[in-house]
């Protein structure tokens, strides 16, 4: 099965696919994709929110498959107000780029005294076609909890700014200094069974149809 993934991120594509390739899912994103591209204005209040209003502008503009995705970053140390929540790359109004969000996010942790807890919240929203459509913002889809320094590891993965600064909380290492881990390692098996669960729907409504 071809289904569109609702983003341009390189990075966040490749893990996608990596993460699904087992399940014989072909995942293309909006790169791949002849037209022009819906400009999708996220107001939702929520990741699974956003991930909706993203996957069913992208359907209506293509016509197929597809799914979005959104997190939403939240700090144990943080009061309400001061949570990134779904606004990670948005400060006071303005879309940062990868140097300026690793420059924002340490700073933040050096008022903690140098590092703070985190996890990413993650929502995921599948529309099939015009009548059947799939979500979950499941805990089996949101990160390990780790630990964000103040201090920026040397390597960086466009893309993935935050990577940088994420710390392992069993390892106390960078996740950059694990072999095969990282802070979004621990999302892999809950979208490998969301989307276990998909197909299976999927078949099982098609042989009630009829359909082989």
């Amino acid at each position: 099965m071809k289904i569109l993934y609702g983003t341009t991120n390189k990075a966040k594509l490749q893990a996608m696919r990596n993460a699904v390739e087992l399940l014989g899912i072909d995942i293309i994103g909006l790169d791949d994709i002849e037209g022009e591209i819906p400009k999708v204005k996220e107001c939702g209040k929520t990741p699974l929110e956003n991930a909706e209003i993203k996957a069913k502008a992208y359907y209506e503009a293509f016509k197929m498959p597809v799914f979005s995705c959104d997190s939403g970053l939240y700090f144990d140390e943080l009061e309400d107000e001061e949570q990134p929540g779904i606004y990670v790359r948005r400060v006071n109004g303005r879309e940062l780029s990868d140097d300026e969000m690793i420059e924002y996010y340490s700073s933040l942790a050096r008022r903690y005294g140098g590092k703070i807890t985190g996890q990413y919240w993650n929502a995921i929203y599948f529309v099939l076609d015009e009548n059947h459509s799939y979500s979950s913002m499941d805990k089996s889809i949101a990160t390990e909890p780790f630990i964000l320094s103040a201090v920026p590891h040397p390597k960086r993965v466009e893309g993935f700014p935050l990577d940088s600064l994420s710390i392992d909380i069993s390892e106390g290492e960078y996740y950059y200094n694990l072999d095969l881990k990282d802070v979004s390692s621990s999302v892999d098996d809950g979208v490998i069974a969301f989307f276990k669960e998909v197909l299976s729907q999927i078949c099982a409504e098609n042989t009630v149809d009829g359909h082989v």
